[in-house]
């Protein structure tokens, strides 16, 4: 390679390190929805798409003309923008990238043509009454074709009666146009003298609207307000008294006349401060022959909406409490039922009311508030309070017992609905650091609490409590009892093991742990929480027996460890099963040593170690690998006269020495094979000799 080639490829690195990676992608129109790719002006329009410039600016061109621009994710767009303005008909979209100045191809749009008509109707609660000489009637057109379009605009009433009128819209060169009509103006012998839904359409089917003529100026009042009454059409009973009823359910509530005055009814009627919250009807009677349809309507005494949330006295939300609110202007008690979250709802009217609360139909608590122009929303405090139960140990008060099953039997009497004793019961558990908690529980009860572990019971002197103070929290400790657990370790010969053996006790569940050594009588004595006990007995790590105990009472516990200090002898043999001195035996647990002795002139090396699984390696002198291995179990004394034997099957002890059983039958062979040539060797000298 030339200098040249390597200085191009040089720059060439550099160059690619100071320039930035460019990805380059496509300018165009991935999707448009809606998918049909139709829809109306000022409708909604979603674009997907891709241009070449990373975080580049784009523009979105609908009909050339930019609609919507903004900067790309990467290389990403993704952006809403409104139909248009314009004549109905089909149109290109375009997605421009205003960095590379690169357009997509052009994808397309169709604008339809839309018509709406709408009644500008008064705010809620006001409505229009009997008599209204003034309802404008907007027509609207978008997407259509620049000319004058004549609507046909029919108003049918609640007597089916239709009453129409022409309206010439005026569609510019945007494709919109509109106009207002006005009812029951421009429809010619019109009129508002019926009650009831009154519907107006353009074009009989390509849209619709409806208002509502009403009898009272509102569609609903509260306590204290003025009901405004008008009617029209009347002239029949003009001069005369017509009777205004007002119904809630099916009680009349009130009764009055009016003077008829040119054909027109007017009549106020005030709403009583006992009003109670609901659907009230109102009629005029009699009919007018004129008239098609009853004058007859329905309006609403709503209330406001209230909130009252039951808490305990620790401020905490209660559910299932029962209040029941007495309206004391309406004499009224309404029943409401905290939720989940503590919340019981009711609308109420302007007025002064009581509360009270009942959990368990006993009474807990008792508010009285006002409602006068807007919900609100109060806590009603109730006589519940939270019980803290924390278990300890009877020998260390600082020792938190966990887990332990409580069990309450509660007593109270009842008031709602008739005085009657109750009992009921709950269960808890104490927690990981021994705590229980119970929330909004009645002060004026009696608990009874039944603590136990392993399903015994064990607090039957601490177990009542008559009422709780009426704090945010109680406390109480219950006190777990503390028994002897005296355990005696004796050997295979029942002979008490001193010192060199560890006893461990671990509670059953975990947690709760003593370990002790026994002394010279082999006893050693722990002091317990009621339970249940694994105990163990090991020594040097081997674990010598394990069993379980319960201890609900003071027990004294007996181990028998059958594998404690057990004498073991082992006998290394030859091939021929001939003892082997001298040899060095090793015995292992776990692949650590344990013990080594050696071999005496019988071939028997002899030990008193625990028992279990050993393993038995037998070392020559001067050698560091083991020429035998051999794992056992050892449960049982084992004997000088029934030793565990290990085979060396490689040597054979010849005249005192180890020899190698090779070498041996080597020896063996070398040995017949003399004699066999000798007397061979002597046969035939002899007939040799006998022929001469």
């Amino acid at each position: 390679m030339t200098i040249n080639a390597l200085i191009v490829m040089l720059v060439l690195t550099v160059f690619s390190q100071l320039v930035p990676l460019r990805v380059y992608a496509d300018v165009k129109i991935i999707s448009i929805s809606p998918t049909t790719k139709k829809g109306k002006v000022g409708e909604s329009i979603t674009l997907i798409g891709t241009i070449n410039t990373t975080n580049g600016m784009y523009e979105v061109l609908f009909n050339n003309t930019q609609v919507a621009w903004g900067y790309a994710t990467e290389n990403s767009v993704n952006r809403s923008f409104v139909i248009p303005p314009l004549p109905g008909g089909n149109y290109t979209v375009i997605l421009r990238d205003v960095n590379a100045s690169i357009d997509s191809p052009p994808s397309w749009f169709y604008i339809e043509t839309a018509y709406t008509i709408k009644v500008d109707k008064p705010q809620h609660p006001t409505q229009f009454q009997e008599g209204t000489t003034t309802i404008n009637i907007t027509v609207s057109i978008t997407g259509g074709v620049e000319a004058i379009y004549v609507a046909n605009i029919n108003v049918k009433t609640p007597a089916n009666e239709t009453y129409w009128s022409l309206a010439s819209i005026n569609i510019t060169n945007t494709g919109t146009g509109n106009t207002t009509l006005r009812y029951p103006e421009n429809f010619g012998n019109a009129h508002t003298n019926y009650t009831g839904t009154y519907t107006v359409y353009f074009n009989q089917t390509l849209a619709q609207d409806t208002f509502f003529i009403g009898l009272t100026d509102r569609t609903e009042y509260h306590r204290g307000d003025t009901v405004k009454i008008k009617a029209v059409d009347y002239w029949e009973f003009n001069g005369n008294n017509v009777t205004i009823t007002i119904k809630f359910k099916d009680k009349t509530i009130h009764n009055g006349t009016c003077p008829v005055s040119n054909g027109t009814v007017e009549y106020d009627w005030h709403v009583p401060d006992n009003a109670v919250v609901g659907n009230y009807s109102l009629s005029i009677t009699p009919k007018p022959t004129a008239k098609k349809i009853n004058d007859t309507q329905v309006f609403d005494v709503p209330g406001f909406k209230t909130e009252i949330v039951s808490c305990n006295l620790a401020g905490e939300p209660v559910s299932n409490v029962l209040i029941k609110v007495y309206d004391r202007r309406a004499n009224e008690t309404y029943d409401i039922t905290s939720d989940g979250s503590g919340v019981a709802t009711k609308w109420l009217e302007r007025g002064e009311y009581n509360a009270t609360a009942y959990f368990k139909r006993v009474k807990v608590g008792v508010s009285n508030f006002n409602i006068t122009d807007e919900g609100i929303r109060l806590n009603l405090p109730c006589q519940l309070t939270n019980l803290n139960i924390t278990v300890v140990s009877q020998q260390n008060m600082a020792v938190k017992i966990p887990f332990v099953a409580l069990n309450l039997t509660i007593t109270y009497t009842r008031e709602l609905e008739g005085i009657e004793n109750k009992t009921e019961t709950t269960t808890s558990r104490t927690d990981i650091n021994g705590i229980a908690q119970l929330r909004s529980l009645l002060t004026n009860a009696t608990y009874q609490i039944a603590a136990s572990r392993y399903g015994r019971t064990f607090n039957f002197n601490n177990d009542t409590l008559t009422g709780l103070k009426a704090v945010p929290w109680n406390n109480i400790t219950i006190v777990c009892p503390v028994l002897s657990l005296e355990v005696r370790v004796v050997d295979r010969n029942n002979t008490p093991i001193q010192h060199d053996v560890l006893v461990e006790v671990q509670e059953a569940m975990g947690g709760l742990n003593a370990t002790g050594t026994p002394d010279q009588n082999g006893n050693v004595i722990f002091n317990c929480i009621f339970g249940i006990y694994n105990v163990k007995v090991s020594s040097g790590g081997v674990l010598l027996n394990a069993t379980t105990v319960e201890l609900f009472e003071g027990k004294t516990l007996t181990i028998y460890c059958a594998l404690y200090k057990l004498p073991i002898y082992v006998k290394v043999v030859d091939y021929f099963g001939q003892p082997i001195p001298n040899v060095n035996v090793v015995l292992e647990r776990n692949s650590v040593q344990i013990n080594s002795n050696q071999t005496e002139a019988n071939g028997i090396a002899s030990f008193t170690e625990n028992g279990g699984t050993l393993t038995i390696k037998v070392y020559l002198a001067n050698q560091n690998q083991p020429v035998a291995s051999l794992t056992c179990s050892v449960v049982n004394a084992i004997s000088e006269a029934n030793p565990i034997e290990v085979k060396l099957a490689k040597y054979v002890v010849l005249a005192g020495f180890l020899v190698e059983t090779a070498w041996f039958a080597t020896a063996v062979l070398i040995v017949a094979a003399i004699v066999l040539f000798m007397v061979l060797e002597f046969a035939r000298r002899r007939r040799t000799k006998v022929q001469s």
